[in-house]
C-alpha cells in the first residue's frame, strides 16, 4: 500500500463539475493498493497517516499529527501511484492490483479511518476525478507499507 500525504490548507475532489469531498486544514491523501496488500496492511496505514507529524508545533518543528491539530483528511484512491516506473518510457500497471480488489481495500481503509477518526472525506474509486489542493509547507511525504 502507498499513500502520498500531503500537508494542505485546503483541497477538494470534483466529479462532472460537483464536489465530492473538500477539507481546510489538514491532509489530502492519494492512495494506491498493489496486489500484496492485506488487512494488516490497511491497519498499520491509518494508524500512521493518524500519527504521522507532519504538523508545527509552536516551535515551527513538525510534531504534532493531524488529529492533534484538528485537521481534516481527503482520500483520493489512485492506482497510479503502485505503477512500475523502472523501465521504458510507459508505465507498468501490472505491481497494481486489480480494479475489483482496489476498490474493496479502498472501501475498507475509508472505513477505517472514519472508524477512528471522524474527519475523513474521499474521491470515488474509478472516477474521473479533478483534485485540488492548496499544498502547505510545501509537505509531501511518500509512506509504504
Amino acid at each position: 500500500m502507498i499513500c502520498l500525504i500531503q500537508r494542505a490548507l485546503a483541497g477538494q475532489v470534483t466529479i462532472a463539475g460537483e464536489t465530492v469531498g473538500r477539507i481546510d486544514h489538514g491532509m489530502v491523501v492519494l492512495v494506491g493498493f498493489q496486489p500484496q496488500d492485506t488487512q494488516v496492511a490497511l491497519e498499520k496505514m491509518a494508524h500512521k497517516l493518524l500519527h504521522y507529524r507532519l504538523f508545527s508545533d509552536e516551535k515551527q518543528k513538525m510534531n504534532l499529527n493531524v488529529q492533534q491539530v484538528s485537521g481534516s483528511i481527503l482520500l483520493v484512491p489512485q492506482f497510479t501511484l503502485a505503477a512500475n516506473t523502472q523501465s521504458g518510457l510507459r508505465p507498468s500497471f501490472s505491481s497494481c492490483a486489480p480494479p475489483s480488489e482496489a476498490e474493496q481495500m479502498f472501501q475498507k481503509f475509508l472505513g477505517i479511518m472514519n472508524h477512528r477518526y471522524g474527519l475523513v472525506e474521499s474521491g470515488v474509486f474509478g472516477a474521473d476525478m479533478q483534485v485540488s489542493l492548496i499544498n502547505d509547507g510545501p509537505v509531501t511525504f511518500w509512506l509504504q507499507t
